[in-house]
């Protein structure tokens, strides 16, 4: 390994160790919403770190054919530190503030969305909806008032044609509506006994 070549390799780890810190902190900033959790804890922590190693070492391939030295280890904890001792405090300060202003946009967004398109959207839905109804009871209504038409007549003309029948035929007919009353009363009584078997 040339000169060059490690000489790439320390700053590379350097910065390695230096974003290292960064994510760390920003993996740690968001943790609260997991850490009650368990298995989610132990699975973001495995991941976390996996993740971060094959970056780190995908950045040492790059740089070196990922040959692994003592200094590399050493450059890593270096950059980590530096990162520690000057920007720690100012990236978590940073942090915060990217995340009230995201969390500031994504309200402003949630509101505007809510109330220029959900709404109306909602609206437009009861207002049709109470448009069907409304055609429903109209056209139920109108049928009720046709029914009523067409049926009192006929009702009258039944009663007229009854009345005219002979004392004979009016009791055949009594006698066969009794005889349906009863099997319709049949009917029910074993229906009953059915339903409350199969319960």
């Amino acid at each position: 390994m040339t000169l060059s070549i490690q000489f790439l390799t320390m700053v590379s780890m350097i910065a390695g160790g230096f974003y290292l810190g960064i994510t760390l902190d920003t993996f740690r900033r968001f943790q609260r919403h997991w850490k009650r959790n368990v298995f989610l804890v132990y699975f973001m922590e495995i991941s976390f770190w996996l993740t971060q190693v094959f970056i780190l070492y995908f950045i040492l391939f790059q740089v070196n054919l990922g040959e692994l030295r003592f200094y590399v280890f050493v450059a890593c904890l270096l950059g980590f530190a530096a990162y520690q001792a000057l920007a720690a405090n100012l990236y978590k300060r940073l942090l915060e503030r990217m995340i009230m202003i995201a969390a500031r946009i994504y309200q402003i967004l949630h509101n505007l969305v809510k109330n220029f398109i959900i709404a109306p959207i909602r609206y437009l839905i009861q207002l049709l909806i109470a448009c069907v109804i409304f055609l429903f009871n109209m056209v139920m209504l109108v049928l009720g008032f046709v029914l009523k038409c067409v049926y009192l007549p006929i009702k009258w003309l039944f009663k007229q044609i009854y009345r005219l029948l002979p004392k004979k035929f009016k009791l055949f007919l009594h006698k066969i509506a009794g005889f349906y009353s009863k099997i319709q009363n049949i009917c029910r009584k074993y229906w009953r006994l059915i339903s409350s078997k199969r319960r």
